[in-house]
């Protein structure tokens, strides 16, 4: 495609004057031709700095506008000059007039820029956005629905259903998945983590909780390892996905399993960037799909090898997911077990998945696959 015309019509996409089919067909090429995509996410990134540059170009001419403004009703005054040394005679006759002017337009340019740069601080903030549910309503009302139903039973005379502990009413959920089988490992982002004020736990897919710590959070790589400390968790069989331990390709194919929603979720995109956001070597730029709950999902290529892990999305360009490297996750288990004397963490692979069917792939993963959740 045209650069122009590539241009043109990531400008109209953004816009919303496409119609359905145009901007249907414009993401299939997003999505199958990774340079095409990484030159759309540059001429968004170019058209922010030219509404920065309008923004500051704005602000000059208001303040140009407010000195006119008071020099008309009589604030401050401009004299016109007389004499020969004009510049002398200038600041004699108008220095405590300029004096008060620069002050009034001193303190307006320090408020106006204080403005300024909160603003843009607060919008470069809400430039990537971790993907962690807040849940507390909608797990309470689900809470209350099932204590309804045992109440209904009771009194109807039928047993009601017999939990074998308290289930734990959640204020976010998020995604986590196995890295030791045995010794009852789960990695996640440390902003997950951060989230929990008294009670941390996982989840899988059969809705049983389990009580959990966490040994190892490091907010620079986003990354969290939680030790399962319930004694009803019991082991599983070796991992069936391995871990890649040098950079994912341009283009490579992946999917991803998480929580979105309060059962597993199935994704698919492919790698646009082998760096993150501004160029970030800790993480890798994914085009896909990503919802609140993500956080903490595995990223997967074809051959069963875990590329990262999901830890945010941008939010002024669509379809763009960044993840944690998988290498991030294989130095945080270096550290921790340099911090245990027993249970060290050991990854611990079976036969793999390469050469299967998605589907089947997907059969041997999820079990792995847990949500994260706290209050």
């Amino acid at each position: 495609m045209d650069d122009l015309l590539l241009i043109d019509a990531a400008e109209r996409y953004l816009r919303g004057e496409m119609s359905e089919q145009e901007k249907t067909y414009f993401e299939e090429i997003r999505k199958s031709n990774p340079e095409i995509d990484q030159l759309v996410v540059e001429h968004i990134f170019f058209l922010n700095e030219i509404d920065r540059f309008s923004q500051t170009k704005s602000f000059k001419h208001n303040l140009s506008e407010t000195v006119n403004k008071l020099v008309n009703e009589g604030f401050i005054t401009k004299t016109p000059l007389t004499g020969k040394a004009k510049l002398v005679y200038l600041w004699n006759r108008s220095k405590r007039t300029i004096a008060v002017a620069a002050s009034i337009a001193g303190i307006v340019s320090i408020l106006s820029a204080s403005m300024i740069t909160v603003f843009s601080n607060k919008k470069e903030a809400t430039h990537i956005k971790p993907l962690v549910d807040k849940l507390i309503e909608q797990d309470n009302k689900t809470r209350r629905l099932e204590n309804k139903i045992n109440q209904i039973e009771q009194m109807a005379g039928t047993p009601a259903k017999e939990e074998a502990k308290p289930r734990l009413e959640a204020r976010f959920r998020a995604t986590g998945f196995l890295i030791d089988a045995n010794n009852h490992y789960i990695v996640t982002n440390a902003h997950v983590v951060k989230e929990v004020r008294n009670q941390l736990i996982v989840e899988n897919n059969k809705g049983d909780q389990f009580s959990a710590k966490a040994v190892y959070v490091n907010d620079q790589n986003d990354l969290a390892i939680l030790k399962v400390t319930d004694k009803d968790f019991k082991k599983m069989p070796a991992l069936p996905y391995s871990f890649r331990k040098t950079g994912a390709d341009l283009g490579e194919q992946i999917f991803m399993l998480g929580y979105p929603k309060q059962e597993i979720v199935y994704g698919e995109g492919y790698i646009s960037a082998r760096n993150g956001f501004r160029m970030d070597t800790i993480f890798c730029q994914l085009s896909t799909s990503a919802n609140e709950g993500n956080s903490g999902s595995p990223v997967i290529n074809r051959n069963g090898e875990v590329l990262g892990i999901i830890s945010s999305m941008e939010t002024n360009a669509e379809g763009v997911v960044f993840a944690s490297k998988s290498s991030n996750i294989l130095k945080a288990i270096e550290e921790v077990n340099k911090t245990l004397e027993d249970d060290k963490i050991r990854i611990v692979t079976g036969p793999g998945m390469k050469g299967i069917d998605r589907t089947s792939q997907i059969k041997k993963v999820q079990d792995y696959i847990f949500m994260i959740k706290g209050n």
